[in-house]
């Protein structure tokens, strides 16, 4: 008799997901020394942070409330203009995200060999790409709706109501960037990907600039900038972008508030979800199996010695072999990893955005003083901080753990850890301070700030910079992170935060301190009075010493950290 034809096992979503779920709940349920602190302080930290950005939401909607007839349009405005960019972030965050998800996960030969639907694997693919690229908008958004629903008393069904509408615009860009993906991996192998990538956020960058500037926020601050109040509201009731999914999003949710449902908005969030979700599964049916197969392909490069490698090791000769050489190694380990070289991208259009800002701030017309045109470059010198601070979590903090394992080659060599340390602090902190140089001299030129101010932001900005960075590398040492293999990864653990912590109490340090003399002086100056120098050089040198204890303690205390690392593996 013939043998029955073997029944194929057709697991469910929820048992191909499960070894996932299961790697969370062990790292979660982890004994480790000092992990209940750990996750206290994040937990304060974080009800901290969500009470700010409900606090500031709040108070804004409170006042747009008191604005009869176009209170609602304001708040709706704002909505969309939040949305919109969390819908730019989401779509370029899943697309790289995807990536990984897709074609590079250490899970996949076992997922892709099993006889499994191939359904099953794209729901929970699509599924781990989106919560992975979204956790960090949805942390965002729970205060920011939180202040909306309080303030228009939306009640608890406004929870579910707002829950019901947010998971079809959080799963948009998930099926988009995911065939964006697909498609890339299809034409070039996955390893060539990721530079194809940087192409991707560079439009990504060049349309949110785009996007910010066709917006034209800063016309909603000035109303007696239009002909007349038809229209300013006008402009208000215009959609932003009526065909995307965070217009829709933002009719969906105001509607429900003023007790004027758009149904509408609610039917095109999800039926263009699920429409798209159909698409990218019908693309994954086609184009998965193909793209996988090349994505294990690797791209050739080859290792040659060009113009600015040349002109670099001539340069770099003063400092001798060892030194040059850690310096090239830096550089190189940098520009090899694409995806950390590719988020400069995102930063470059964060700075352009920054400065447009600036340049549209209204420092002229009634109310607006002396002393407010002047406070406005020194409190520049706060936002400015604040960036740069993101930028060394991002890229100097993860450096000793960027060493991974290949740390015990440099612990056996006869190399000095001190000569590594610094290597990694000068090539980490020079192009912070070219940008943090760029940043205050182009904002304060656009300010047309006094040659008084140009010089204390310049001078300030600079010792801040290399304060920053010192802290980072010391921080960065003491809270290692050398088995994460993806670098985005590091500046957000318990050290990251420790680090983002004493940075921002730094900074505070340091404009509290420079604070008194710098508008002591600007009052002396408006009123024709003496000033006490005296003041100011206590002030400033003050903030001095701050900066540069900030910047050589750490380095020292890495130093101490990795000799007695090297001293306690021998």
């Amino acid at each position: 008799m013939p043998e029955a034809p073997a029944v194929r096992p057709d697991a469910p979503l929820l048992h191909v997901l499960t070894p996932k779920w299961l790697t969370i709940r062990a790292r979660a349920t982890a004994q480790e020394r000092g992990k209940g602190a750990r996750i206290g302080l994040l937990a304060f930290v974080g009800a901290l942070f969500w009470a700010f950005v409900f606090g500031l939401t709040y108070r804004l909607l409170v006042y747009f409330k008191t604005v009869e007839e176009i209170g609602p349009l304001l708040a709706g405005k704002l909505l969309g203009m939040i949305l919109i960019g969390f819908l730019s972030l989401l779509v370029l965050s899943n697309v790289i995200s995807a990536l990984s998800s897709f074609f590079l996960a250490r899970d996949l030969d076992i997922l892709v060999s099993a006889p499994l639907d191939w359904l099953r694997v794209y729901g929970a693919k699509l599924l781990e790409t989106g919560l992975v690229s979204s956790w960090m908008v949805m942390l965002m958004s729970i205060p920011m709706f939180t202040a909306f629903g309080v303030a228009y008393h939306g009640g608890w069904l406004c929870a579910a109501f707002i829950l019901a509408v947010f998971v079809p615009f959080l799963m948009i860009p998930s099926v988009v960037g995911s065939a964006v993906t697909l498609l890339l991996v299809n034409i070039f192998p996955a390893r060539r990907t990721r530079d194809i990538l940087s192409v991707i956020a560079v439009l990504s960058a060049g349309g949110l600039v785009l996007l910010f500037r066709l917006v034209r926020p800063e016309q909603l601050a000035r109303p007696e900038g239009f002909r007349s109040l038809v229209d300013f509201i006008t402009v208000l009731r215009t959609p932003t972008s009526p065909f995307l999914p965070s217009e829709w999003l933002q009719r969906a949710v105001m509607g429900y508030l003023t007790n004027r449902p758009d149904w509408l908005a609610v039917y095109l969030l999800w039926t263009t979800a699920a429409a798209l979700f159909v698409l990218g599964a019908l693309l994954h049916r086609a184009l998965y199996a193909t793209g996988y197969s090349k994505a294990q392909e690797s791209a050739q490069r080859w290792a040659r010695a060009g113009a600015m490698q040349r002109w670099g090791m001539r340069a770099l000769a003063p400092l001798g072999v060892l030194r040059r050489e850690l310096v090239f190694k830096e550089i190189r380990l940098f520009f090899r990893d694409t995806t950390q070289w590719s988020q400069l991208i995102l930063l470059a259009v964060l700075v352009v955005v920054y400065v447009f800002n600036i340049k549209f701030l209204p420092l002229t017309g009634e109310g607006i003083t002396m002393l407010l045109v002047n406070l406005i470059p020194f409190l520049n010198l706060v936002l400015a901080g604040f960036v740069l601070a993101s930028i060394a979590a991002r890229f100097i903090f993860p450096g000793v753990s960027l060493e991974g394992r290949t740390l015990w080659l440099l612990r056996s060599s006869p190399m000095a850890v001190r000569d590594l340390l610094w290597a990694k602090f000068w090539v980490g902190t020079i192009p912070l301070l070219v940008l943090a140089l760029g940043i205050v001299a182009v904002t304060d030129y656009l300010l047309q700030v006094s040659d008084f101010m140009f010089f204390v932001s310049v001078t300030t900005i600079t010792l801040m910079t290399f304060a920053l960075a010192g802290m980072a590398l010391g921080f960065g040492t003491l809270f290692p992170q050398f088995e994460t293999e993806n670098a985005a990864q590091i500046p957000t653990s318990f050290g990251g935060l420790l680090y983002m912590m004493a940075s921002i109490s730094m900074i505070a340090a340091v404009v509290i301190l420079e604070a008194g003399p710098v508008f002591g002086y600007v009052n002396a100056r408006l009123r024709s009075e003496p000033f006490d120098i005296q003041e100011m050089m206590i002030g400033f040198g003050a903030a001095a010493l701050l900066c540069i204890a900030a910047t050589v303690v750490p380095i020292r205390v890495a130093l101490t950290r990795l000799e007695a690392t090297e001293r306690g593996s021998g």
